[in-house]
């Protein structure tokens, strides 16, 4: 497999460490050919290609953000046009009503409680057919701005989507075998990067 990087060299990306299934997703980007990075304090964000916001707690993740000062420099971070991928809770984080990086509002939970999660198969525009899409505890996107391209839906729900430089899924693309969720956000870093 090629380095991912533009110019050969790998790409960096970090993932919030906050909390929630952080690993899994170092897992799929190490396998992809990312060097991965735990992100916990604002200088771990030095140096990144692109960021992943997990899936977890949202409420927790909040407190998280604001105890370690991050909120400024992850707003500061999308600003400098590098790319960001929010999963599940990661999705919320991202929103207007929390750090106003993607145009759309959230409902938590919208899919109902743990037990009625879910899988279901996607069409969002990756090669290879359907995405299998494990739904826990998920949000759906309840609104968004004109800017913002949905990706895919369930229900009449948004569920993915896409602004710039950010895309966010309501679902989990770290479980399972299939990284073809994670494969198109570094397509958005090698483009990012190749731009710069």
């Amino acid at each position: 497999m090629p380095p991912p990087g533009a110019a050969g060299d790998p790409i960096t990306v970090g993932v919030l460490a906050l909390q929630g299934d952080f690993e899994a997703h170092g897992l799929v980007l190490s396998r992809l050919g990312a060097v991965v990075r735990e992100v916990r304090v604002p200088t771990d964000l030095d140096g990144l290609d692109g960021l992943v916001l997990p899936g977890g707690e949202s409420t927790t993740m909040t407190l998280g953000i604001e105890r370690e000062r991050l909120a400024d420099p992850l707003r500061a971070f999308h600003a400098s046009g590098k790319p960001i991928f929010g999963t599940c809770a990661g999705l919320i984080m991202l929103d207007r009503e929390h750090l106003g990086i993607i145009d759309i509002r959230a409902e938590r939970n919208a899919f109902g409680r743990q037990v009625r999660s879910f899988e279901a198969p996607l069409e969002i525009g990756v090669s290879g057919g359907p995405v299998e899409a494990v739904f826990i505890r998920a949000p759906w996107i309840a609104e968004h701005g004109p800017t913002v391209e949905i990706l895919a839906e369930v229900e009449g729900h948004g569920v993915a989507a896409r602004e710039g430089a950010v895309i966010v899924v309501a679902f989990h693309p770290e479980l399972g075998d299939d990284d073809r969720v994670h494969e198109l956000f570094l397509q958005s870093v090698r483009d990012a990067r190749a731009a710069a």
